[in-house]
């Protein structure tokens, strides 16, 4: 039997509750599946890393400290498609990033696999990787990753994303800048993504990085030597 009021109350036998239904074409919602949870289940362990970084995000040099994250861009048009980056949290260069149309692993594995190709000739046994609790980095696949590329792990604590705060800027800014109104494809988006990381580690100054831009900054702090002809910053001695 089935309750149709509360008050006051109406008993009708479910059968002629699913007709009436039927007969007016009323529908019950139901929730999908939250996603990040399937993953959870298929790809995941429940191992979660101790937050070795305690918001300590500049203060070890480049190359020290680095930041990783997914995001979903969307525009309305161009298919769903999801976003995994790990920027530097010194000098905020993106590193690598990868994008994917799906919540599977593989492409979070693809960025770091991005950054040793690129990058492991700068990166020492001290370098950890910082990220969230998701399912991605506590899965058995990251983690291994990680180990067999002598990488350090660490860890937000639960739902304060503070602890990430440099990676959640760089969406915000990046989705502010931007331009996939006209996007109507992957490719499409990838496009513009590639062109605009392109710009935002050699042209987009940041007054935070002595007036440089990510790519410049980590040129400044590994040599000494500021690059632009301008006057120099506070506090700047050149080698």
């Amino acid at each position: 039997m089935g309750l149709l009021h509360r008050n006051p109350p109406v008993v009708m036998n479910l059968k002629k509750i699913r007709r009436l239904m039927k007969k007016y074409g009323l529908k019950c919602p139901i929730r999908k599946a939250n996603p990040y949870r399937r993953i959870a289940k298929a790809i995941g362990t429940s191992h979660v890393a101790p937050n070795l970084l305690n918001r300590e995000f500049e203060e070890h040099g480049p190359r020290k400290v680095l930041l990783t994250d997914i995001t979903y861009i969307i525009n309305g048009k161009a298919p769903r498609c999801y976003m995994s980056t790990i920027i530097d949290g010194c000098t905020k260069e993106l590193l690598a990033f990868a994008l994917s149309p799906s919540l599977e692993i593989d492409f979070v594995l693809e960025t770091v696999n991005q950054l040793i190709e690129k990058h492991s000739i700068t990166l020492t046994t001290e370098t950890l990787i910082h990220s969230d609790q998701g399912s991605h980095y506590t899965s058995l696949s990251f983690i291994q990753l990680l180990k067999s590329n002598e990488l350090r792990q660490s860890m937000s604590r639960r739902a304060n994303c503070w602890d990430n705060a440099p990676q959640e800027s760089f969406f915000g800014h990046m989705k502010d800048e931007i331009h996939i109104e006209a996007c109507n494809t992957y490719e499409e988006i990838l496009s513009e993504i590639t062109g605009w990381a392109d710009y935002y580690n050699n042209e987009r100054y940041q007054w935070d990085l002595a007036k440089l831009s990510p790519t410049e900054y980590y040129k400044y702090l590994t040599t000494g030597k500021y690059p632009l002809k301008i006057p120099k910053p506070n506090g700047f001695k050149e080698n």
